[in-house]
């Protein structure tokens, strides 16, 4: 059992949320959902719910519109290749928003960092001015370009 656990506050998608989620990430399944009583003003929806997105544990809770996501907590997806990068990006951008340099915020509002594996080599090279170059090329893009990163390098 992981030590941590993230806990998201959504308003009251709270369920169409983690069926998303466990449609974009593999390894996933919705553990255990636990719903509003009858006779309270949310009666039948889900109140809590314990979910895994690629082998990380989450628990939600639909607790009303008091408390919004913002871009201080993120989500990092590690990806291998462009085309993981791509389906990330296309998948979670989907009704959201495209931010910089890899960044989103998904139609729930919940911020996502799509990036590279091997993003901390490129832009922290141990060649200064390379590295400099990296990071000049990553600050243009929304969408990371791991060729772009790489050609930015030459």
């Amino acid at each position: 059992m992981q030590k941590i656990t993230p806990c998201l506050w959504f308003d009251n998608q709270l369920e169409e949320a983690i069926s998303f989620y466990a449609s974009v990430f593999p390894e996933s399944e919705i553990l255990r959902i636990s719903r509003y009583q009858e006779g309270t003003p949310m009666a039948g929806k889900v109140l809590t719910a314990h979910f895994r997105l690629s082998g990380q544990e989450f628990i939600a809770i639909n607790g009303g519109p008091m408390f919004k996501f913002t871009e201080a907590v993120s989500f990092s997806i590690d990806c291998k290749t462009q085309e993981e990068i791509d389906y990330y990006w296309n998948k979670l951008t989907e009704g959201g928003e495209e931010l910089m340099c890899g960044w989103l915020k998904d139609k729930f509002g919940l911020s996502w960092q799509v990036v590279p594996s091997d993003l901390g080599s490129l832009i922290h090279h141990t060649d200064p001015e390379k590295a400099q170059r990296a990071m000049e090329s990553m600050l243009q893009m929304r969408k990371i370009d791991i060729n772009a990163l790489k050609q930015a390098l030459a």
